[in-house]
């Protein structure tokens, strides 16, 4: 496996252990886990979902769920923050639940960011991993493996009033040292992982974008939402039109012409 290939994987699994940004910190690290630090920028917070599946070779099945106890499954939380935070956490490879081995399978996780002061003011980004059973012998990660995570908005407007939202998209940042996402195939090999550390570094860009194409034209002063066939039109692309506009509303409810600035004067 080359050394591009191998940091790719790893690439994919840091969005993976991305969601990891969980509950609780341990000091102790284990050869039968791997520690995962997020860092996170302001307005940030992390669920993540550990599953887990009989060891190869046992015939035992995971418990059924009683209540809120999930056997097979591990959650992890790093909660939302007004300020930049850094977390720490110990992701096991392995588990028992009524005397059953259990072997890390995969990992889903869910980054969400706030844009507004209302609940559903956020956007949500989804990723995951999926692990074998392999041999500690293959190629192994460095004991610090560093990675890049860059987000984004993409804002759109929505309803007859034309409520200002905002989607989030997070993607891989390629260095030297990292092949891209595309070049990840298959799971990740369980035993490479024990014992190493992941550092995922989040960031956001201060650059928008419009969600949908052929909706926005951009003028100095922000972007400009194209009329379409009426005010009441929910498409409204601009079809070529770059001199008709409509009003809209930020989050907070201002009425605006222009985003973000809101108005000409950036009012």
């Amino acid at each position: 496996m080359s050394n591009a290939t191998f940091s790719g994987r790893l690439l994919w699994l840091f969005a993976a252990a991305g969601a990891m940004a969980a509950s609780g910190c341990s000091a102790i690290k284990s050869t039968d886990s791997f520690t995962l630090l997020t860092e996170l920028p302001p307005g940030f917070k992390f669920k993540g979902e550990a599953s887990y599946v009989p060891r190869t070779g046992e015939s035992c099945t995971v418990p059924v769920r009683e209540g809120r106890n999930y056997p097979g499954k591990k959650i992890f939380k790093q909660e939302l923050s007004n300020e930049a935070q850094t977390a720490h956490f110990e992701v096991p490879l392995t588990s028992n639940e009524g005397g059953c081995p259990l072997v890390l399978d995969n990992f889903g996780y869910q980054v969400d960011a706030k844009y507004g002061a209302a609940r559903l003011d956020l956007g949500r980004a989804f990723t995951g991993v999926s692990f074998r059973d392999g041999s500690a012998e293959a190629p192994s990660p460095p004991p610090i493996l560093v990675l890049q995570k860059q987000c984004q908005w993409f804002f759109r407007t929505v309803g007859p009033d034309r409520y200002i939202v905002k989607l989030l998209k997070c993607k891989s940042v390629e260095t030297p040292d990292q092949a891209s996402d595309s070049d990840i195939k298959g799971p990740m090999q369980r035993a490479q992982f024990a014992g190493k550390t992941i550092k995922v570094v989040f960031d956001i860009s201060r650059e928008e974008k419009p969600a949908v194409g052929d909706n926005w034209v951009k003028f100095p002063a922000g972007w400009k939402r194209c009329m379409g066939d009426s005010l009441e039109d929910p498409y409204a692309f601009c079809d070529g039109n770059k001199t008709d506009f409509k009003p809209f509303k930020m989050p907070d409810g201002r009425d605006c012409s222009v985003y973000p600035s809101c108005t000409e004067q950036g009012q």
